[in-house]
């Protein structure tokens, strides 16, 4: 059954306050929430667009971009409950798919990588957090309850119930075990260069010693 955009709005916005400690009451996310605004400006423009009205869908979502700093692209799919916090800088292109309750921090790009036609964009599942700054590129799938951290760059698919951080993305928690010897990072905590290469050494030491124990056995 579909909704109308006034539910949408209704279960938008009901979404915001129950995610957002911030969020004191539901008019303050209505007047303030500039995440709010780009996507309830996307739920109208994507109605245009799917009723072929291509050049208005593209004015309203335009409209946004200029008020709200967001870029969603009316012909994307985006189901229920999405939240874009803060927002600044989030970039959603056209064939971009994204499943119920996601939440996208500020400096996000769902974006292609500029080889692809076609669908040339991401596909997101279900509960799905992407940290700011984060690139998702490419025709690639990120599976259900994903958290990408701050800035990491994703190339390649992510499945289900995975943490991947870094650039080039990696999995370094899959349900809730670690993959290899690094500490899960939060998006804050995100390494840089030099702390995932001394990662990638801390392994192959701890690798070392152990050969050496069963060699000295």
């Amino acid at each position: 059954m579909k909704q109308s955009l006034k539910e949408m709005f209704r279960e938008e916005i009901a979404s915001v306050k129950r995610r957002d400690p911030a969020a004191r009451n539901a008019f303050e996310i209505v007047l303030t929430y500039s995440g709010l605004h780009a996507v309830l400006a996307y739920r109208v423009s994507h109605k245009l667009y799917t009723e072929k009205l291509f050049t208005l869908a593209r004015i309203v979502s335009q409209l946004a971009r200029f008020f709200t700093g967001i870029e969603i692209h009316p012909g994307a799919k985006i189901g229920r409950g999405l939240f874009i916090d803060h927002g600044m800088g989030v970039v959603i292109g056209e064939t971009t798919e994204i499943g119920d309750n996601c939440l996208l921090y500020q400096g996000v790009t769902l974006g292609g990588t500029g080889k692809d036609k076609g669908k040339r964009h991401p596909t997101l599942g279900n509960n799905v957090m992407v940290g700011a700054g984060a690139k998702v590129l490419g025709p690639i799938t990120i599976g259900d309850n994903v958290k990408v951290a701050a800035n990491a760059v994703v190339l390649n698919n992510i499945p289900s119930d995975c943490t991947a951080v870094g650039v080039p993305a990696r999995v370094v928690r899959r349900k809730g075990k670690r993959v290899n010897a690094c500490d899960e990072l939060d998006q804050i905590h995100i390494p840089d260069p030099v702390a995932q290469e001394l990662c990638r050494q801390l392994v192959k030491i701890r690798d070392l010693e152990k050969r050496i124990k069963n060699l000295e056995k």
